[in-house]
This record gives structure tokens, sequence and C-alpha cells, in this order.
């Protein structure tokens, strides 16, 4: 059974610390990505990575056309020259919306939860909730790298 889990926010140092490679694939990671989506999908977010709920695992879980999208030790390895501006808002950062520039495509090689290595294209906003949450597992914020603050 899932549960959901407190949403920490900005200010915490979690959040501005970079997260740990996981390296065991067992029952105990199912559960946490069970966990983190059903956590996401009550807050109302479209992506939520582990360190917004206190753990310091390099985990990402996005939602998008209804699928659910599972990437574990994530990383960017290719990606588009084409950037989109366009306004983001976070789960850890409530009331605040900015205008963030973000790659249009991207290329992403991670685990799932199992292990298994795969590597992916994603673009449009798909590609741009992948980089926001990736950003937390280096300890950075949208609000870092906004241009400027919406309402």
């Amino acid at each position: 059974m899932a549960y959901i889990r407190e949403i920490v926010k900005e200010g915490d140092p979690i959040l501005r610390a970079k997260a740990v490679t996981v390296r065991r694939f067992d029952e105990r990671l199912g559960l946490l990505l069970d966990d983190m989506a059903e956590t996401m999908v009550y807050a109302e977010g479209c992506g939520l990575a582990a360190p917004q709920i206190g753990i310091s695992k390099r985990i990402i879980i996005c939602l998008y056309d209804d699928v659910l999208y599972e990437f574990i030790n994530p990383e960017i390895i290719e990606h588009s020259k084409e950037r989109i501006n366009d306004s983001e808002g976070c789960l850890s950062v409530p009331d605040v919306r900015g205008i963030v520039p973000r790659y249009k495509k991207i290329k992403v090689k991670a685990q799932d939860r199992y292990g298994n290595e795969f590597e992916e294209e994603y673009e449009g906003f798909l590609a741009r909730i992948i980089q926001h949450e990736t950003d937390h597992l280096s300890g950075r914020l949208f609000i870092d790298i906004m241009t400027k603050k919406v309402d």
C-alpha cells in the first residue's frame, strides 16, 4: 500500500544537497516509487523528486498524459539547442511561479525500478518536467534559474 509523504519546502537543506546514486533495486525502492506517485497525485503535481519528500536519492517521477514515468539515476545526455521559456511552479516552493528557460528536446539515460538501463528522447512539456525534477537531484530549484516571476 502506498503512503502520502510530506513534501519538504524551500529552506530544508535536503533541497540544496546533491542526491545519492541508487544502488539497490529492491522491494523498498518499489515502495518508495509508489509512495512518490501517491504523494505527487495527492498534491496535484506533475513531477516529484525524492529529495522533495526528504529522501536523498537520485529518483524522479513524472505524470504526463495519464502516463507515469519513473527515472532512477537519470542523466540528461543530450539536448536541443532550442530553448523554450515558460511558466513553472514547484510543490516545494508553493505560491511562486516564474518563467524558466528549458531545452525543447532532451535525451535521458536512466534505470527503471528493476535496475534496467534505458535511453529515451522527450520533448515539449514532458521534457520540461524531467529537466525541472532532475535539477532537484543537484540541489537546484527553479527559482534559481527563473528569469522573471509571474502571478
